[in-house]
């Protein structure tokens, strides 16, 4: 029977240095695993951020070229006739649509990317604490 408890659980019979020295390596491991994965969590969150200030720093420029027209359309407004200034206020509600359109785009980015803390991989260590933690009390049981 011990042969085939040795053949089923090679750790059945391991000292407790053994043991002790196995779960330092995997909690080494899951340790530098979890920071892989968090790691990989802020640069996505990131990437996102910049994108999204990237967008709200055109929606700027475009509101500052949408100035520009409304100034031009009041100029034309005074020099010419209707056709003129019509055209311009055309362009200019145009411009200022686009500026709209993206900042909310950015504001989007922006909170898709906030808070900047990596919580998926908080929750995959509190999972894995939860799950060391269980195992040492079904062990003490068992």
């Amino acid at each position: 029977m011990s042969d085939t408890r040795m053949r089923l659980d090679p750790s059945a019979d391991a000292s407790t240095g053994v043991l002790v020295q196995q779960m330092a390596e995997q909690v080494s491991t899951l340790v530098r695993d979890e920071l892989a994965l968090a790691r990989t969590e802020m640069v996505e969150k990131g990437k996102r951020a910049g994108a999204g200030a990237g967008m709200l720093g055109g929606a700027g420029v475009l509101a500052l070229y949408g100035v520009s027209t409304l100034l031009l359309t009041i100029g034309a407004a005074l020099a010419l006739a209707w056709p003129a200034w019509l055209a311009a206020l055309t362009v200019m509600v145009v411009v200022f649509a686009a500026a709209g359109v993206a900042a909310l785009v950015g504001k989007k980015q922006v909170e898709q990317a906030v808070p900047p803390a990596p919580t998926a991989a908080a929750a995959s260590a509190k999972r894995d604490v939860d799950t060391v933690a269980t195992a040492v009390r079904e062990g003490r049981r068992g």
